[in-house]
C-alpha cells in the first residue's frame, strides 16, 4: 500500500468550504414508498453520441464549465481492454493529466464495499439477510432493534442519518479533521426513533452502512478494515485500495477542489478525516481499482448466484448523487437504466470529489467517471455531469445487450 506523505500544514477551511462540508452531509435522497415498483426499464436504444471525440468533449465541457472541476477521467475497459479519457488536470498549477493509479476519495460508493463484505459473510453464512439490529447489535435503541441487514443494504431501515445531526455538524465545523470514534457515529443519532416502519420506504441514509459494518464485525469477531482486506481486495486483487482513519491520502493522488463560478478553486483533498464517514464513505481508491472492484461485485467473481439474485431485487431510489437514467436501489448496489441499457453500479460525492462506478451483470465491461471537485453542490453541474456518464455507458454498452436484455434481467420488489 502506498506510503502517505507527512502531514502537511495544520488546515484552515474557508467559510464556503465549510458550508459545503455539512451540505454534503445533508445530501439524501426523497423518502419514497414503494408498494410497487414503476422504473422497469425501457427497451433499449441505440448507442448515440459515443464517438471518441464525443467522449472527450464531455469531459472537457464538465470541466470548462462556470465552477467546474479541475479534473476529470473516465475509464471504460471492455473485454479486458483499457480505454481512458480525461480532461484539466490532476493539481492545479501542474501540467500533470489525471491517471487511473491515482488515488482518490471514493465518497458514497464505499457502501457497495460494505455490500460486498456484508453479501459475502452470507455466503459463508456468517451472516443472515434476515438478522436484526436487536440479535446482532442490542446496544443500539431499541426502537431500532427490528431493522434488517437487508433493509440496512436497500436504505428502507429508517434509521435516522447521524451526519445529518446537529452533534455530528458541530464537530465537523468545527474541526474539519476530527479523527472520531468510527464506530461509535451512531451515538449522534442515538435520541431520535426510527423515520419510517422499516422495510415500507426507501430514504439514503448514512447510518444504515455503519450499522452494516458493525454487523460484520460482531458476527465474526474482526474489524471491518480487516474483513474488507480478505473478502474485498485480495479476492479482486485491488492493491491500491484502503480505508484510512485520519485525512491524509497515499501518493500519487488526484486533488479534489472546492469550486464555486466566479472563485478560485481551492484544494481540499485532504481538508476531511475519513473517521467521520467510515464504512458508508471513506474508502480511498483509484479509477483503476474501482473498475475491478465493479467487475467483482456486480458481476458474478464475488457472490454466489443465490446471493446475488437477493441483491438484484430492485426498489426506486436514486443513490446519492443521482446516477444516469432511472436508478433503483438493490442491496449495496444501484441499477442504471439508460436509453441504452442497463449497468450496476454506486455513486459517491464528497468535498473535492464526485464519483460513478458500474459495470454490466457479467462483470466484463466496466465504466468508472471521477470528477475533482462535488459537483451535486450546483444542480446544472450535476445534470451536465449525468448526461456525461450516460454518454459512457453508452460506450461502454456499444454493440453489446446492455448485460441482460432490454428488461436488465432484475427483479424489482413489490411489498
Amino acid at each position: 500500500m502506498p506510503r502517505s506523505a507527512p502531514a502537511p500544514h495544520p488546515y484552515r477551511p474557508r467559510r464556503a468550504t465549510v458550508t459545503a462540508l455539512l451540505l454534503a452531509a445533508a445530501l439524501t435522497a426523497p423518502t419514497l414508498p414503494y408498494a410497487s415498483a414503476g422504473d422497469r426499464p425501457s427497451p433499449r436504444a441505440g448507442a448515440t453520441d459515443t464517438s471518441d471525440q464525443e467522449l472527450r468533449r464531455a469531459l472537457a465541457d464538465l470541466v470548462a464549465a462556470p465552477g467546474g472541476p479541475p479534473g476529470a477521467i473516465a475509464v471504460l475497459t471492455r473485454g479486458g481492454v483499457r480505454q481512458v479519457y480525461r480532461a484539466g488536470t490532476a493539481e492545479i498549477g501542474t501540467a500533470r493529466p489525471p491517471r487511473p493509479h491515482d488515488h482518490m476519495r471514493i465518497a458514497s460508493v464505499a457502501k457497495a464495499f460494505s455490500g460486498a463484505v456484508a453479501l459475502s459473510l452470507v455466503d459463508r453464512g456468517a451472516l443472515r439477510l434476515g438478522d436484526t439490529l436487536g440479535q446482532r447489535l442490542p446496544h443500539l435503541p431499541k426502537a431500532w432493534h427490528a431493522v434488517t441487514l437487508r433493509q440496512l443494504l436497500q436504505h428502507t431501515s429508517g434509521l435516522p442519518d447521524y451526519s445529518k445531526t446537529e452533534g455530528f455538524q458541530t464537530i465537523v465545523r468545527a474541526d474539519p479533521r476530527h479523527r472520531f470514534d468510527s464506530r461509535r457515529l451512531l451515538e449522534f443519532a442515538a435520541g431520535q426513533g426510527l423515520a419510517f416502519t422499516p422495510g415500507t420506504r426507501y430514504a439514503y441514509s448514512n447510518s444504515d452502512n455503519i450499522a452494516v459494518a458493525l454487523m460484520a464485525e460482531q458476527a465474526t469477531g474482526r474489524r471491518y478494515e480487516d474483513l474488507l482486506k480478505e473478502l474485498v481486495y485480495r479476492p479482486l486483487d485491488l492493491r491500491d485500495t484502503s480505508l484510512p482513519s485520519g485525512f491524509r491520502l497515499p501518493r500519487p493522488f488526484l486533488h479534489g477542489y472546492a469550486t464555486a463560478p466566479g472563485e478560485a478553486p481551492e484544494d481540499v483533498s485532504e481538508a476531511v478525516s475519513a473517521s467521520g464517514a467510515w464504512a458508508s464513505g471513506g474508502i480511498v481508491s483509484t479509477p483503476a481499482d474501482l473498475g475491478a472492484f465493479f467487475g467483482g461485485y456486480a458481476g458474478p467473481a464475488l457472490l454466489s448466484p443465490k446471493t446475488r439474485h437477493a441483491q438484484t431485487r430492485f426498489v426506486p431510489g436514486d443513490s446519492q448523487p443521482a446516477g444516469p437514467g432511472t436508478n433503483a436501489a438493490g442491496l449495496g448496489l444501484f441499477r442504471y437504466t439508460t436509453r441504452c441499457g442497463t449497468v450496476l453500479g454506486h455513486t459517491g460525492n464528497t468535498p473535492g470529489y464526485t464519483q460513478f462506478a458500474a459495470a454490466t451483470g457479467d462483470g466484463r465491461r466496466t465504466v468508472t467517471v471521477s470528477v475533482t471537485s462535488q459537483v451535486p453542490l450546483d444542480p446544472a453541474l450535476l445534470a451536465r455531469l449525468r448526461a456525461a456518464e450516460e454518454r459512457f455507458v453508452c460506450a461502454l454498452l456499444k454493440d453489446g445487450d446492455g448485460g441482460h436484455g432490454s428488461d436488465g434481467g432484475y427483479g424489482d420488489e413489490t411489498v
